[in-house]
C-alpha cells in the first residue's frame, strides 16, 4: 500500500504536508558531515573535537558500584512515576550543603525528571496557551521554545551580549510583548556563552517576575561546575521559590549524560503542575539510578574533581588561543569557552580566507585544520569550544592544547 497519503497526515507543528521535504541543514548536522568528510580525506590524521558538549570520561566508579548494588534491588526493579525519596531527600540536602538553599521540602518541592531536557519539554504543557509568549536568551538551548511553539505559543529572544557580560537585557522588552509572556528562561552557567550570573541579576530576575506576573525557569545544567566560590542557585535568593523552579542535571557535573538523570526544584505549585503532567508523559528513571544518583549527589567531591580538571583544560586553552589573537577569557564555570569568530585568516602564502559568518569560520577549522568546534551567530558571530575534548591524562591534554596552537599558528587572524 502506498504511504502518500502519510504525507497529508502530519502535524503543522512538525511542517505539515512539507514535512521532511525541506533542504535546510540543521548545523548540527552540518558539523557531522563535515567531520566525516574531513576524516575520510584524512585517514590517518587525529581530529581534535572541541565541540561535543558532553563529558569524555566515565562516571565515577563508587558511583557505578552504587548503581550495580542498587540494580540487585528487588524493590527497584518496578516503575518510579514520580515517586524516589532517596533521590529527592538528596536533591534538597545538595542544593542546602552546596548551594545554601534553606528550606526546600522535598516533599513538595522537588521531583525528578529523565535529564532536563525531559522538564524543558514538559513544562511549556503546564503554562503555554496559544498566543502566550515565553522570554528565552539567545543563543541557547532551543527545547522549551520549541515545545511552547507546539502549544501555540511564541517565543521572544534576548541576545546576549558580551557588552552585557552575556546576561539578558529584561528591561529591553516590548510592553506588549512582556503583557503576553507567561515565562522568563534562563540558564547559567551559560551554554554556549559560559557565562556565570550574578547574584544581583537573580535578584533582578525574581523582582522582574514578581513585577510581570511570570514564572522563572532556571536551567542550571552546569551549576556545579564552578571554577570558583561555591554553585549558584537562583533558588537561594529571597522570594524566588515563589516564582521560580530550578532545573538540574546529572549528566555533566557528573559524567552521567547517558543515566538520563535530574530534578526539578522551587515553587510547590510549578513542581506539582510539573509532576502531574509528567505523570502522563513517562514512568518514571530506574529507581536503582536514582539511588546511585543520590549518592552522588551526598558526594559533591565528585563535581569538584571534574570542575578542577576543566579549570585546569580551560587555562590552557585560553593561553593558545589569547597567543592567536582571539578574545579568550576564562568563564567562572561549565566547560564551554565561547570566542568571537575572525573576520578571515592569512595562509603561509600571504592567501586570505574570508569568514562571512561563525558558520563559515568553524566548517574551515574542520576542513583544514581538523579542529571541530561549534558556530553560533544568534547574536554575533562567536564559536564555542568544548573542554571535553579527549585526553588520556594531564601531559595528554597537554600534548592536544600544544596541537590546537601549532595547527592555528600556521595562519594569521584578523578580527
Amino acid at each position: 500500500m502506498s504511504d502518500r497519503y502519510i504525507q497529508n497526515l502530519f502535524a503543522d507543528r512538525i511542517g505539515g504536508k512539507n514535512y521532511g521535504k525541506g533542504t535546510e541543514i540543521y548545523k548540527f548536522e552540518k558539523i557531522k558531515r563535515a567531520k566525516r568528510a574531513a576524516l575520510a580525506a584524512n585517514p590517518d590524521a587525529e581530529l581534535i573535537d572541541m565541540g561535543v558538549g558532553e563529558p569524555d570520561e566515565m562516571a565515577f566508579a563508587d558511583s557505578v558500584e552504587a548503581l550495580c548494588q542498587a540494580a540487585r534491588k528487588s524493590e527497584n526493579r518496578g516503575y518510579a512515576d514520580n515517586g524516589g525519596t532517596l533521590y529527592r531527600e538528596a536533591a534538597a540536602r545538595w542544593l542546602k550543603n552546596v548551594c545554601g538553599v534553606q528550606g526546600i521540602d522535598p516533599a513538595t518541592q522537588v521531583c525528578h525528571s529523565i535529564g532536563s531536557k525531559a522538564a524543558l519539554s514538559i513544562l511549556p504543557a503546564c503554562f503555554v496557551n496559544p498566543g502566550d509568549v515565553v522570554l528565552m536568551t539567545t543563543p541557547g538551548y532551543p527545547i522549551f521554545g520549541t515545545h511552547a511553539k507546539y502549544y501555540g505559543g511564541q517565543v521572544h529572544n534576548l541576545p546576549l551580549l558580551e557588552k552585557n557580560d552575556f546576561l539578558p537585557d529584561l528591561a529591553s522588552i516590548p510592553a506588549d510583548v512582556l503583557k503576553r509572556a507567561k515565562v522568563l528562561v534562563i540558564n547559567y552557567p551559560n551554554n554556549p556563552t559560559g557565562a556565570s550570573a550574578t547574584p544581583r541579576f537573580f535578584a533582578d530576575v525574581v523582582s522582574f517576575a514578581k513585577k510581570n506576573n511570570i514564572i522563572v525557569v532556571h536551567d542550571a545544567a552546569y551549576a556545579a561546575l564552578v571554577f570558583e566560590g561555591r554553585p549558584m542557585s537562583i533558588l537561594a535568593t529571597p522570594g524566588a521559590v515563589d516564582v521560580a523552579v530550578e532545573l538540574h542535571s546529572m549528566s555533566k557535573a557528573y559524567n552521567m549524560t547517558g543515566w538520563r538523570l535530574g530534578f526539578v526544584a522551587g515553587s510547590p505549585l510549578i513542581v506539582r503542575a510539573y509532576a502531574d503532567v509528567k505523570d502522563n508523559t513517562d514512568s518514571g528513571q530506574f529507581l536503582a539510578i536514582q539511588e546511585a544518583c543520590a549518592y552522588s549527589l551526598d558526594h559533591p567531591q565528585i563535581t569538584q574533581t571534574i570542575a578542577a580538571k576543566y579549570s585546569r583544560r580551560m587555562d590552557g586553552l585560553v593561553g593558545v588561543l589569547k597567543g592567536l589573537g582571539f578574545n579568550a577569557r576564562k568563564p567562572k564555570g561549565s566547560f564551554f569557552l565561547y570566542v568571537r569568530a575572525p573576520k578571515s585568516a592569512f595562509g603561509a602564502n600571504g592567501q586570505r580566507i574570508a569568514f562571512e559568518s561563525a558558520e563559515a569560520f568553524a566548517q574551515w577549522m574542520i576542513t583544514d585544520r581538523l579542529i571541530s568546534t561549534v558556530p553560533w551567530d544568534d547574536a554575533g558571530a562567536y564559536v564555542r569550544f568544548s573542554v571535553t575534548f579527549v585526553a588520556r591524562n594531564e601531559a595528554d591534554e597537554r600534548r592536544v592544547l600544544n596541537e590546537i596552537g601549532r595547527r592555528l599558528g600556521a595562519s594569521r587572524f584578523e578580527f
